[in-house]
Formats: C-alpha cells, sequence, structure tokens
C-alpha cells in the first residue's frame, strides 16, 4: 500500500470543502498510507492542544472517530496521534481523556482484510489497552508518571509521604503492566507504523521505569518506619517490582536488537538478593513468629544494612533510568518517524557535497563533449569560433546585410519591409531605408495601356509616375475635361453625364459597391479598370 488512497484524498478535500481544519489535519494524519504519521501534521495537532479557542473534545473526538474504522492502518494511526498528544500535547487533551467516558472499546479488533491485517490487530488491542490505562491512571492519581520530576531531591515519588506511595505505586505498576503486554520482539516491527508506536512505548517506559524506581527506594528507605500492615503491602510491592524488573529488561532487549542506540538504553541493574530477606525478616519480626532471629539487635541492623545496599544499587538504575529519560535523542527518535536527527543531517551533508561536484563536473571545459545541452563543436571538428556573430532580431541591418538586400529584386519587396521592423522600436536607431532599384520595363502592360496607347516607363523608385497616373485616373476636376476630350466620340456623352453626376452627389459617385472613385469622377470606369463605378454610368 503506497500513498494515499483515494478515500484519504476525498475525505481530506470534503474538509476542505466544508473549512473543517481540525478534521482534515486529523484525516491527514491517521491515512491508510503505511508509515507512521507526518512530522508536520503531528506538530499541527499539538499546536492546536495549546491554543485557547480549539475545542480540545471535538478533537478528541475525532480521533476517537477515527479509531473506529475497520483498516487496521488507520486505527493504529489514530492511537499513535492520541499517545503522541498525550505526551507532547497540553494537559488539558490528558485531562479530557481521563475525565471522559467515551475510552477506545478496541477490545475485539480483528482486521480480515489480509494476512498483515491479521498480525497487527492483537498489538492494536494491546496498544489501545494501555492508553486506557495510561487516562485511567492519570484520573486516579491526578497527574502523568511520565511528565512528573525525578530525582532524589525533589522527585515526586521520592518525596511521598508512606500512606500516599503505598496507593500510588499500584497505579504505577498497572500502567506499567499494560505497557509490557504490548510484548513484540524484532520479527513483529515490521512496518513504520508498528515501529512508531513501539518508540513511543520505549519512551514512556524509561520514564515510568524511573518513577517506579524511585518510590520503591522511597518505599524501602521508610520500611522500618512502618506499622505491620504497611510493612505487609510493601513486601508484596518489591516482589512485584523484582518482576516487573525482568520484563523491563526484555524490553530493552527488543529495543537493543531493532537498532536503538545503546547510548539510549540505561544499564539495569539489580539489587541483591538479600535485600529481600532482610524485608521478610524484618516483617516476621513484627508479626511475632516463632523461631524467627530477627527480633535481636544484631539481626536488626544486619537487615537495615542490607537494605542500604539495596537502596544503593537501586540508586544507581535510577541514575540511568533518569539520565536516558531527559535525554532529547528519544524525542527526536519519535518524532521523525524513527530517523535520528544526525543521521538526517549526515545524509545532507553528503547530498551537499554530491551537487557540488556535479556542478563542478558540469562546468569543466572537457564537459562540453558531453553534455548535449552545452555548445557543442561544429561538424568536422572544429571549435566554435568567438568571433562568429549572433542573430540580433532587434538591431540595426549591418552593412552587409544592406548589400545583400540591394542585390535582390524590387519585385521581391513590394511593401519595402527590408531591414528590421523590430529596430526603430527598442531603440535600435533608425533603420536606412533600402536603396531604390530600377524595376524591368515591361514590353506591353495590357492592363496601363487598355488597348488605347502604350503606357510611359515607370519613374525610377516607383511603380508609376505621377505624370502617368494623372495621365491614366486624372488629377481632378480640372483635368476630368482633358481625359474626357481623349476619350473616343462615342464615349464622350457619358463620361460627361458621369462627370456632372459625381459633381453633384459626391456619394453618388462612389458607386454601388462602395468603391471610393468620387475624386476621379468615372473615367476609370470607362477604362474598365474598376467596373460598376457609379449609379449613372451604370
Amino acid at each position: 500500500m503506497a500513498g494515499q488512497t483515494i478515500s484519504d484524498r476525498l475525505l481530506a478535500a470534503r474538509h476542505s470543502i466544508a473549512g473543517q481544519g481540525l478534521a482534515k489535519s486529523v484525516c491527514k494524519a491517521t491515512t491508510e498510507e503505511m508509515i507512521g504519521p507526518k512530522k508536520k501534521h503531528l506538530d499541527y495537532l499539538i499546536h492546536c492542544t495549546n491554543e485557547p479557542n480549539v475545542s480540545i473534545p471535538q478533537m478528541a473526538n475525532l480521533l476517537i472517530e477515527r479509531s473506529q474504522n475497520t483498516n487496521w492502518v488507520v486505527v493504529f494511526k489514530a492511537l499513535i496521534t492520541v499517545h503522541h498528544m498525550l505526551c507532547y500535547g497540553n494537559e488539558r487533551f490528558t485531562q479530557y481523556l481521563a475525565s471522559s467516558n467515551s475510552t477506545f472499546q478496541l477490545s475485539n479488533f480483528l482486521d480480515k482484510s489480509g494476512v498483515q491485517g491479521y498480525d497487527m490487530s492483537p498489538f492494536i488491542r494491546r496498544y489501545a489497552k494501555y492508553l486506557n490505562e495510561k487516562a485511567l491512571s492519570y484520573r486516579t492519581v491526578a497527574f502523568d508518571f511520565c511528565k512528573v520530576k525525578r530525582g532524589k531531591e525533589d522527585g515526586t515519588l521520592r518525596t511521598m509521604n508512606a500512606e500516599k506511595l503505598l496507593k500510588t505505586l499500584p497505579v504505577l505498576q498497572a500502567q506499567l503492566d499494560a505497557l509490557l503486554e504490548f510484548d513484540c520482539t524484532a520479527n513483529d516491527l515490521t512496518n513504520g507504523v508498528i515501529n512508531m508506536a513501539f518508540m513511543l512505548l520505549f519512551r514512556d517506559l524509561i520514564r515510568l521505569f524511573a518513577c517506579y524506581n524511585d518510590g520503591i527506594i522511597n518505599l524501602l528507605e521508610k520500611y522500618f518506619d512502618m506499622n505491620k500492615k504497611q510493612c505487609r503491602d510493601a513486601l508484596d510491592l518489591y516482589k512485584k517490582f523484582l518482576i516487573r524488573m525482568d520484563r523491563v529488561a526484555e524490553f530493552l532487549k527488543v529495543a537493543e536488537n531493532v537498532g536503538i542506540d545503546k547510548g539510549d538504553i540505561p544499564d539495569l541493574t539489580k539489587a541483591p538478593s538479600s535485600l529481600l530477606d532482610a524485608l521478610e525478616q524484618h516483617l516476621a519480626s513484627l508479626e511475632g513468629k516463632k523461631g524467627s532471629a530477627a527480633n535481636t539487635p544484631t539481626q536488626t541492623a544486619s537487615n537495615r544494612t542490607n537494605v542500604k545496599s539495596g537502596v544503593s544499587a537501586l540508586s544507581s538504575t535510577s541514575t540511568a533510568f533518569g539520565t536516558a529519560a531527559n535525554n532529547t535523542r528519544l524525542d527526536s527518535h519519535t518524532g521523525s518517524n524513527g530517523i535520528d536527527e544526525s543521521l538526517k543531517q549526515q545524509a545532507l551533508a553528503e547530498e551537499e557535497a554530491a551537487m557540488n561536484q556535479y556542478k563542478a563536473k558540469v562546468s569543466s571545459p572537457t564537459a562540453s563533449s558531453t553534455n548535449p545541452f552545452l555548445s557543442s563543436p561544429i561538424s568536422g571538428g572544429a571549435p566554435v569560433s568567438q568571433s562568429q556573430p549572433i542573430v540580433d532580431l532587434f538591431g540595426s541591418p549591418t552593412n552587409a546585410g544592406l548589400d545583400s538586400m540591394q542585390a535582390t529584386k524590387a519585385s521581391d519587396d513590394l511593401l519595402q519591409l527590408s531591414g528590421n521592423p523590430f529596430a526603430d522600436m527598442f531603440g535600435g536607431g533608425a533603420v536606412a531605408p533600402a536603396p531604390p532599384v530600377a524595376a524591368p520595363a515591361p514590353a506591353q502592360d495590357m492592363w496601363l495601356s487598355n488597348g488605347f496607347g502604350s503606357a510611359p516607363a515607370a519613374g525610377a523608385g516607383a511603380f508609376v509616375s505621377d505624370q502617368s497616373f494623372s495621365s491614366v485616373f486624372g488629377a481632378a476636376d480640372a483635368g476630368s475635361g482633358e481625359l474626357q476630350a481623349s476619350l473616343p466620340p462615342g464615349r464622350r456623352g457619358a463620361a460627361q453625364r458621369c462627370s456632372a453626376a459625381s459633381r453633384r452627389s459626391p456619394a453618388a459617385g462612389r458607386g454601388a459597391r462602395g468603391a471610393a472613385a468620387a475624386p476621379l469622377g468615372c473615367a476609370a470606369h470607362f477604362l474598365y479598370i474598376l467596373p460598376f463605378t457609379c449609379v449613372a454610368c451604370w
């Protein structure tokens, strides 16, 4: 399954059209694409949790609604998004989930669409159970164990009184049990979705066990000051702590096999077995069992010494887990789909170096022979001359260009467009007009003579001279009489009538077809050059 599906795109487009930006971001973060939710969508949702005008219930309900999908990828990514917001978002989101009755009802989830759906469904059920337990623990103790202060000086569980500590540690144990029940191996981490979920669980495990270890240390330090009932509860909690310590060690081995840096995995130092014996002997002395040797002062001092040695061993574990919890590299792992920031910077540096090498290779002198987009030598192997002229579309013509223009015939440039018409437009200077070229005189042009005489030769530099034009078409009204006198006798009357009509009404002389012949009278009509010239002749 590569890329977003059509249903993802349609759903996002529907939210965009409706103007639901929050719903669109939730949809984008929980697509069917088999990778973890993208960082840009998670960052936007985290930013929304800090905005006072954003409805936290609406956001949580949208994510819960996406977790009801039948596709395991969508459900898994919805749970990952919720977990990410519980870790990095505003506490208002955690408070709403803790106070809301709408939890993740995925205890019977099963995706039957494929083999991978069958394989991932158990992890989805366990993951949902952990998130429900995480919200329940916040409802019980009113704080998040992963965000409380840790350490000897001001740690929340390290400075807690005995009575409250005995009530808090079972809640922490329940949340830790739900996390360890995820129970995945390195072979199960086969895609980016479950990998991101594992990284978030690993982050929570480090912080939870750091708090758990601080609470046990505080419990051991107060053990000899407790009453009989409290000592019994404390001893039971310590025995459970030893069991969970072994399970945490197994989880850390999986993390190491997956590829998490060993520097990010804390060292787990176990307490000596003599510590458990000392606690049991002290409880036996309080209960007054027969045959117990714990009532002697020597044995009591020995038990206290064993407890101190055990506390020292647990303190080293607390320091290691506290350092790992404060390591920001874990946050970079979970925020970038498992990509280490240092590796990312190294990859970018290598890519930049390769690009610089390619640019240097392209700009080298030898690159012209291999790059088809650079200037290639002329066929024959001769290099391109640096003095080779470049076509100038907007410049004035050169002298060589003018000479070539002069050699052409006049009929090839009837409109006198020789030269560059763009030169004047772009400031190239005035274009020198082409010199007049003598056109070859026609033998006998029937259109000019029309059978009434030979046409005079055209003047130089023009198609016809002014004198020849006037002799054919007439100069003006004054020259119309001379033109009529030169006509045959049979046509002089019609010419006079037409000329008179044109003088009375210039518009009538323009003819039925709109020919502008009024200034010339109708002499052209009788020469058969402009047929149907005027109404009078028609």
